[in-house]
């Protein structure tokens, strides 16, 4: 029985850590977070420093939209 609520609360622990994610990734938030551990890999660990600057460059890229006469 023990394990079962062990399970159970376990279950509903990442379930709202999930939504919380999902929710702050809507908002916009967590920025400070990112900024904070970009700062921290630029010290530390240089190549990922990189990659996370190559990332925010892809995602703030727009990709490129049809015409609607290519329809």
């Amino acid at each position: 029985m023990a394990y079962v609520l062990f399970l159970g609360g376990l279950v509903v622990v990442l379930a709202a850590l999930t939504w919380f994610a999902s929710w702050a990734k809507r908002r916009g938030r967590g920025s400070g977070l990112a900024g904070a551990i970009a700062a921290y890999e630029e010290a530390y660990r240089t190549t990922a420093h990189q990659s996370h600057h190559e990332l925010r460059t892809a995602a703030d890229r727009k990709t490129e939209t049809g015409s609607p006469d290519d329809l």
